[in-house]
Parts: C-alpha cells; structure tokens; sequence
C-alpha cells in the first residue's frame, strides 16, 4: 500500500493544508504565493500599516483566493453571480474546488 499526502507550508514553515489531492496542493500554494504578494505590495505602500499581521494574511488570503472576483470588479464588470441563477451556481462551484479540503491520504 502506498500514501501520497501533500502538506503545504507557508514561508515561515507553518503547516497550512495537508492533502492527498496534488491539483488541490498547488492551487491552494498558489494562493498561498499571491497572498504573500498581495501583503508585501500592501505593506510597502504603506496601504494598511497599522493593520496587524493576521488580519493582513486573512484579507490578502481572501483577495488571492477570489482573484476571479476581484479582477471583474476591477474592470468594473459584474459579478458572475449578479448576471443569474446559472451563473452563481457555476461560480460556487468553482470557490469549492478551489478552496482544498484538508485529507488525511489516500490509498493507492
């Protein structure tokens, strides 16, 4: 019996998603990179300096995972799930397989 389980880690080296679901590991590093990003852009501009390190990595972990979203409203489009039913459904479906649920391992 063989187990795969992929465990990301964030820069400082803390355990944040353990799974046995490779696409789901790479796209929740992913996040986990453009959040990074997004804080180190933040902080330099002195955008949010008094905001703690916490609450920096919650907003720019949710910003990164809503990058879809967030790059519609930029534009200033509407969000897919303003535009109908169909379309909300569709982009629910997508936050899901995005947002990888922690598995212990899977047997092979």
């Amino acid at each position: 019996m063989i187990e795969i389980e992929y465990i990301v880690r964030d820069r400082r080296g803390v355990e944040r998603l353990r799974t046995a679901d490779k696409k789901a590991a790479e796209a929740y590093d992913r996040i986990l990179e453009n959040a990074e990003r997004l804080a180190d852009w933040l902080r330099a501009g002195s955008v949010l300096p008094s905001l703690p390190d916490d609450e920096l990595e919650t907003l720019t972990v949710h910003l990164a995972r809503h990058a879809r979203e967030v790059e519609l409203i930029l534009k200033g489009k509407p969000l897919e799930s303003e535009s109908g039913a169909g379309a909300a459904s569709a982009t629910a479906v997508k936050t899901e397989q995005a947002e990888p649920v922690p598995l212990k391992a899977v047997k092979v």
